[in-house]
């Protein structure tokens, strides 16, 4: 299993909606950046991401779960972007934000901090323990 980091804007799409979205889970899709859909593309069935809330809060907020690997994304005409599926599976109990990622030292290599525009992105197992503990989870 591997970690990932998925971006969504609040007003867009939240960690309210997805879990509104229930068992069946949710498209995530409208991805445009080529480096954040190859990472779309690299996710397996059960693989674990946290959802962050871009924009407005910034800020770890929930965790959710691949039920559908990449498929063609409905949202793009050109025919050249993935989606995902993703189910929901948590709330953190304390959302992590970006400047309290940033204050440790352990996590300064994540693209979170050093690719601040990518939406979709790895998380190696260490770091994903890190901001669990950080997210009381």
């Amino acid at each position: 299993m591997k970690y990932w980091l998925l971006k969504s804007e609040p007003d867009v799409w939240s960690i309210d909606q997805q879990k509104k979205s229930g068992l069946k889970g949710a498209s995530w899709d409208g991805v445009r950046n080529y480096q954040a859909a190859n990472n779309l593309k690299s996710m397996k069935k059960g693989d674990l991401c946290f959802f962050y809330h871009s924009n407005i809060g910034k800020e770890i907020v929930g965790i959710v779960k691949v039920i559908e690997e990449h498929y063609s994304d409905k949202t793009d005409k050109s025919g050249k972007f993935v989606a995902i599926t993703v189910r929901f599976v948590k709330k953190l109990k304390k959302p992590v934000s970006l400047e309290k990622i940033k204050k440790n030292k352990e996590l300064s290599h994540l693209s979170l901090i050093k690719q601040s525009r990518l939406s979709v992105m790895p998380i190696d197992s260490k770091s994903w323990k890190i901001l669990n503990n950080m997210g009381n989870v």
